[in-house]
């Protein structure tokens, strides 16, 4: 957060709403959903905010994960460290494909998709994240409610059909491009003249 890592003990609402280009009411107003926080005239306690916001978002604790796809997105996501400093960690793999199944990436075994059952259970995974090709996803989607997964992470290019007890987060980077190349479509040419 701005102010915390830069050693300050407090922060207030108008700093806060600068730093998220919002106005200062707007950011007392959003946090008073959540209860009291700060104090008038002298603003947040940085580190009492940061824990209490961690809580809110419910990242005050580890999540334990499981991915099904051992390709090309499932290795650059056992790659990626800030998931584990966000306390996101990759328990177990598993994937279809026998030519990775037994391999080890980024300090994991990929494990065959027949151990999902007993993989989830062993590491008390919460999320599952899937990176399989759009055509296996529903399956794959079926096989995690099955196992009691209690939220989804998809980065598939297909709509995942499960319960509304089940959230589901679809991350598609061309959905993202294209929402991009609208945007500087959309922007007015510089004048050239």
């Amino acid at each position: 957060m701005l102010r915390a890592r830069d050693g300050s003990a407090t922060i207030s609402s108008r700093q806060l709403g600068d730093a998220l280009g919002l106005t200062d009411a707007q950011v007392r107003k959003d946090l008073a959903h959540f209860g009291q926080f700060g104090q008038p005239g002298v603003g947040y306690r940085c580190i009492d905010l940061l824990e209490r916001l961690r809580t809110i978002m419910g990242v005050d604790r580890p999540w334990p994960c499981v991915l099904v796809g051992a390709g090309n997105i499932g290795r650059a996501l056992l790659a990626y460290r800030p998931f584990v400093h966000g306390g996101f960690e990759i328990k177990a793999v598993f994937e279809r494909s026998r030519e990775l199944v037994g391999t080890t990436i980024a300090g994991r075994k990929v494990r065959p998709i027949e151990d999902l059952a007993r993989g989830v259970a062993a590491v008390n995974a919460e999320i599952g994240i899937v990176a399989v090709p759009a055509e296996a996803a529903p399956a794959i989607a079926a096989m995690l409610v099955g196992v009691r997964i209690r939220g989804i992470l998809n980065f598939t290019p297909c709509r995942l059909d499960v319960p509304p007890s089940i959230p589901v987060r679809n991350v598609d980077v061309s959905v993202a491009l294209e929402q991009l190349a609208f945007d500087i479509s959309s922007m007015a040419a510089p004048d050239e003249s």
